[in-house]
């Protein structure tokens, strides 16, 4: 009896033991299972911080670049107002005018009912021009210098604001060109060929469209004072800064332009 109750109570022990030892591998297994769903809670907490921070770069991004466009649409559209206002467009209307002993006139508009954008004086006779324009194509080309020293030069000049320009038609050199102001008797001959949009005619000459500046009033009581002019539209390229070209359209014509006129800086 001694040795089965000392046996039994060794067994029961023993067992007591063991449930011990059942009981701390549980409680580890359980610890070490909450840390791996600790460790594996720990990128899924982390994602929506990344995402964020993707999500505000991308952000940040969008808006860099909407900045950008505004600034660059507003850029366009002050130069497309500053263009606007200087008639410098794709296409413009033309007018050659003087009167028959007087020089030629060239201005250039937006439109055939605004201030002309470009206005210059050649030392060339209108009558002169005719005849050349009648012989065939005519090619005049305006030449400038480039200011040397650039604090002398006004910031910013553009081509048609030059004042003074060699002349050349048709690769012979005629004198100067020089930039003129629109004045009341200039706007008064431009205002009387507003309605024509293309062709060429002869002006009778009137009190008030005497003393043109550059326009001879000799023989005031004949035809000798009359003002001619030629009208028509040209399309305007701009090649660079220090350079553009302006062509007659002429409609019935299915070569070359008849008139072209070529604004050189060098």
């Amino acid at each position: 009896m001694a040795l089965e109750s000392s046996s039994r109570r060794h067994f029961h022990w023993t067992r007591k033991v063991s449930n011990e030892d059942e009981d701390d591998s549980t409680f580890n297994s359980l610890e070490s299972a909450v840390e791996k769903k600790q460790e594996n809670a720990k990128p899924i907490s982390q994602e929506p911080e990344e995402q964020q921070q993707v999500r505000a770069q991308l952000t940040r991004r969008k808006l860099q670049q909407l900045a950008v466009s505004r600034f660059r649409s507003v850029l366009t559209a002050l130069g497309r107002n500053r263009n606007s206002q200087h008639g410098l467009r794709s296409r413009v209307v033309g007018t050659l005018f003087g009167s028959r002993r007087g020089h030629v006139h060239f201005a250039f508009q937006r439109d055939p009912n605004s201030n002309p954008a470009f206005l210059i004086e050649l030392a060339t006779p209108i009558s002169g021009l005719v005849k050349e324009m009648a012989s065939g194509l005519v090619r005049i080309a305006l030449e400038c210098d480039k200011e040397k020293d650039e604090n002398k030069k006004p910031p910013g000049r553009r081509l048609l604001e030059e004042p003074v320009w060699r002349t050349f038609c048709n690769g012979k050199k005629c004198g100067f060109a020089s930039r003129r102001e629109c004045g009341p008797k200039e706007l008064k001959i431009l205002k009387a060929v507003e309605p024509i949009s293309m062709g060429a005619g002869v002006l009778p000459v009137n009190e008030d469209a005497k003393g043109c500046d550059g326009c001879s009033t000799e023989g005031e009581g004949g035809s000798d004072g009359d003002i001619m002019y030629m009208r028509a539209k040209f399309e305007r390229i701009v090649g660079s800064r220090d350079s553009e070209a302006f062509y007659m359209m002429n409609p019935d014509s299915n070569g070359a332009p008849e008139l072209s006129i070529y604004l050189l800086r060098v």
